[in-house]
């Protein structure tokens, strides 16, 4: 791919969508994905940039429904006061968190080399 200021600029929205999301994964929660929305909003549909925000935003809801939802859910069938309900509900959480985490740590460095995620292949 040659490098541009149009592909620069993209390239550099698209790293800091990933990064957003990473952020939001971590250690700035709500105030990232506002972040990563913004961003999404400045992108044209069709380009590494617009991809790279989409699927953040994408990333970050299924995080949040799959930690929220099946953890209230344990809790909720475990009941608050049983230890194992603890066990498995801080166990999913951590398992599943740091999966969450990696994929968007692999979408980062995707984004850092202007790549999708994942290489579409027509054979």
């Amino acid at each position: 791919m040659k490098v541009t200021k149009k592909n620069k600029s993209q390239l550099k929205r698209a790293s800091n969508a990933a990064l957003a999301s990473l952020l939001n994964l971590t250690i700035l929660p709500i105030i990232s994905f506002l972040v990563l929305v913004f961003l999404y909003r400045k992108t044209v549909p069709g380009t590494i940039d617009h991809y790279h925000a989409r699927l953040g935003i994408k990333i970050n809801i299924f995080a949040a429904a799959a930690l929220i939802l099946v953890s209230a859910l344990m809790i909720l069938l475990g009941g608050f006061n049983s230890a194992w309900t603890w066990v498995y509900v801080i166990s999913y959480f951590t398992i599943v968190h740091t999966a969450f985490i990696v994929v968007a740590l692999w979408a980062l460095v995707r984004a850092w080399s202007g790549e999708r995620l994942k290489d579409n292949v027509n054979n």
